[in-house]
């Protein structure tokens, strides 16, 4: 989230608020909301996010509170966000279907989540896949020295 604004543009820093929305009407797979989610086992954590719900905090406040992952300035937010994007463009696009399953169905274990991210993203996706068994994928390279090649042009 950008810390402030960028130079030159005249529309106010980005700010998030958090409503009674992010505290229970919509659960996950997991039967929890995603701030539970992300505050997982942390309750006290979770209680001071609940705290500021209803006003707006800036990027520095919501990095604070665990928000969001960071909160670059405009001096910094254009290499930081090009190094974010190459290092996630270096890893298999099926890879990351994964993190992000992991990501999406964090916290204790349902039929739900079992089924809609451990098995259709691993096994379903991830694991049947050429970037991960065909010839130069990554399961076949694993341990070689060799660097698998990815394809990256399939959806």
């Amino acid at each position: 989230m950008l810390d402030g604004a960028f130079e030159d543009d005249n529309r106010p820093p980005a700010a998030i608020q958090l409503t009674p929305a992010n505290f229970g009407p919509y659960p996950m797979a997991n039967g929890l909301t995603r701030l539970q989610s992300r505050y997982f086992g942390d309750a006290e954590a979770l209680k001071i996010v609940e705290a500021e719900s209803g006003r707006a905090l800036d990027a520095l406040e919501a990095e604070e509170l665990g928000l969001v992952t960071f909160a670059p300035d405009d001096i910094d937010w254009e290499d930081e966000t090009r190094i974010a994007i190459e290092e996630r463009a270096a890893f298999s696009p099926d890879a990351l279907t994964g993190m992000e399953a992991s990501l999406r169905f964090a916290g204790p274990e349902t039929m739900e989540s079992k089924i809609f991210s451990r098995l259709s993203a691993w096994q379903n996706w991830i694991f049947q896949r050429p970037n991960a068994v065909g010839a130069e994928g990554t399961l076949k390279l694993y341990g070689s020295g060799q660097r698998p090649r990815f394809d990256r042009e399939r959806v």
